[in-house]
């Protein structure tokens, strides 16, 4: 509960001031809690935005897996579910998120933020069983270059930052230009990744060297 607690208080100070407060201790005496008992739970106020953005993923990823439909979509549908899902929750707390996002080092896709750090394992998690089901379903074609196939995640991640980032400054109503976007990013990444015509010659000559007298 001192977690949950902490959490909430920390988001209304961030919404109210615009900052971080002070120090641990003048946020501690301001929510009336010892100042151990923060420590019991965080080593400094970076952890709870990390752990804020790592809980807005789980609550997207979540709200997409529960609805019906989920189960019987393609990988390329599942995570274009899961982005629009994801947006969904962004905009519930985009004040909050406009703050948040002011403080990390930019461009977001270069830089390691500390924010992200939980966020960016969770996602990993999910875009590796998504890759798995796409290997299965041919969605995902699965190339002779081990070391290529072990950049797929990095490559979502990038896109999902990339979303993000066009997210925040998106000014089109509804933000209906991120919804492109992210059509557009999944679609272009899935075509990449799926079977092409290079495939298909290289399939030709695998066989024909095999075959050779």
């Amino acid at each position: 509960m001192t977690q949950e607690k902490i959490r909430q208080a920390y988001t209304e100070y961030i919404l109210e001031h615009g900052k971080q407060p002070e120090s641990v201790y003048a946020f501690c005496k301001k929510l009336k809690i010892k100042e151990v008992d923060f420590y019991e739970e965080y080593s400094a106020f970076p952890q709870i935005e990390a752990e804020i953005w790592k809980n807005m993923f789980i609550q997207a990823r979540a709200s997409a897996e529960r609805e019906e439909v989920y189960q019987g979509y393609s990988v390329r549908e599942k995570l274009l579910a899961f982005y629009y899902t994801w947006i969904e929750v962004l905009k519930n707390n985009r004040s909050y998120i406009l703050k948040s996002y002011e403080g990390f080092d930019k461009p977001i896709f270069m830089k390691k933020n500390v924010e992200l750090v939980d966020f960016k394992t969770s996602f990993y998690d999910y875009i590796n069983e998504l890759l798995l089901e796409a290997r299965e379903t041919r969605e995902v074609e699965q190339r002779p270059i081990p070391q290529l196939m072990q950049r797929y995640p990095d490559l979502f991640w990038s896109k999902t930052l990339f979303i993000l980032d066009f997210w925040v400054n998106d000014t089109s109503k509804s933000f209906e230009k991120t919804d492109t976007m992210i059509e557009k990013t999944v679609n272009t990444a899935f075509d990449l990744l799926g079977r092409s015509p290079l495939d298909s010659l290289f399939d030709l000559g695998k066989f024909i060297f095999q075959n050779r007298k």
